[in-house]
């Protein structure tokens, strides 16, 4: 299932760069044609981001079917990051075109060349600005369904590029209305959110290699597929390790009954992994397991206490793992503090302290785990 999902991934994600890839060489020919005509340097920067779109394209492809071959020895994982690398290297390209075009532009500025516009200029303008919005939806929308951080980023660019053109369009309309040329300083705007575009797709590129937080709503989901299935009573600290987009390889924590054996707990883990492989397209490759106490009643009423105690501090976002062993006099439980705390170590003592007056007769092992 997996596999048939990445080749049509592949597949789809292939095929729109290769119709972006099309768009914006034509549209960097008719662009550059006019800007020369026009001698408008407004025009011929738009052609420039126009063939850095279709270069940033190409590498998509490239990245695209490299990012899927099989795992091997050396990479056991498989080659899903290539993609965020890709990525990096788009933003290269688009950083460069950006200086390039802010140089060009500010030599236009110190020394101006009159830029002649006619009827097929605007009408090419007008054309262009079109295509670009319809590509830039079309394209932005294959992304998001597919995950492809990289075809997200080319279709929001391409939108922008439309209001771009925009504003060539109207300092071509003010010039011939009023004669005051702003083309250059147009120049110098497109040129300042080339350079913006290529930072922030830079940026993307290095949390998602640096490891960025999986959305709360995919955790969420997975853990209530978790939870769903029976004998498993609670579901926490889910890590999920990126190794491309759509490509997860996790573990998780689950609560099950004291009284579970390992012949159990075998098959039921075997069910676990498997029903999220299905349901949420991620391997989870290692499941620790949490016990309930379920033979004392007067457990269940120490571990309402001690929720209690724990939760009424605003700073604690989750607790979990409880189990009381009235044998060894021992209370184990875990507790997640939020990440905007600052002063942690002052707020893990005072819960201590707090379950410690509470029942002073039991040994305390408290573990900070953290907040993914």
């Amino acid at each position: 299932m997996m596999k048939a999902n990445e080749e049509k991934r592949e597949s789809v994600i292939v095929r729109t760069s290769i119709v972006g890839i099309l768009t914006n060489l034509i549209l960097v020919i008719f662009k550059a044609i006019v800007g020369l005509i026009s001698n408008s340097i407004a025009i011929l920067l738009d052609a420039v981001n126009n063939l850095s779109d279709a270069l940033s394209s190409i590498i998509t492809v490239i990245a695209t079917k490299l990012a899927n071959r099989e795992p091997d020895k050396k990479h056991p994982l498989g080659h899903g990051r290539i993609e965020y690398l890709s990525a990096m290297i788009v933003a290269g390209i688009i950083f460069y075109a950006g200086i390039t075009s802010l140089i060009e532009s500010v030599k236009k500025i110190i020394n101006p060349v009159k830029a002649e516009y006619s009827n097929v200029t605007l009408i090419i303008l007008v054309i262009s600005i079109i295509i670009k919005l319809l590509l830039g939806k079309y394209v932005k929308n294959i992304g998001e369904k597919f995950n492809s951080p990289s075809l997200v980023a080319s279709g929001s660019d391409a939108t922008f590029d439309a209001i771009l053109s925009f504003s060539v369009l109207a300092s071509a309309i003010i010039y011939l209305l009023t004669n005051i040329s702003l083309e250059a300083y147009v120049g110098v705007l497109i040129s300042i959110f080339i350079i913006k575009s290529g930072i922030e797709i830079f940026m993307e590129a290095v949390d998602e290699i640096l490891g960025k937080r999986v959305d709360r709503k995919t955790i969420a989901e997975i853990k209530k597929t978790i939870c769903s299935i029976e004998n498993v009573y609670g579901a926490y600290n889910l890590v999920l390790n990126n190794y491309g987009p759509d490509k997860y390889i996790g573990s998780v924590h689950i609560e099950i009954l004291d009284s579970m054996t390992a012949e159990e707990i075998d098959p039921l883990e075997r069910h676990i992994v498997n029903t999220v492989l299905e349901k949420h397209n991620i391997y989870l490759a290692g499941i620790t397991i949490y016990s309930m106490n379920t033979k004392n009643e007067e457990i269940i009423k120490i571990h309402s206490n001690i929720l209690k105690t724990v939760m009424s501090n605003k700073e604690i976002v989750e607790f979990h793992a409880f189990y009381v062993d009235m044998k060894e006099k021992t209370i184990r439980l875990d507790i997640i503090i939020d990440y905007s705390v600052k002063n942690r170590e002052e707020i893990y003592d005072k819960i201590l302290n707090d379950v410690k007056k509470e029942y002073p007769e039991y040994i305390f092992n408290i573990k900070v785990d953290i907040d993914i």
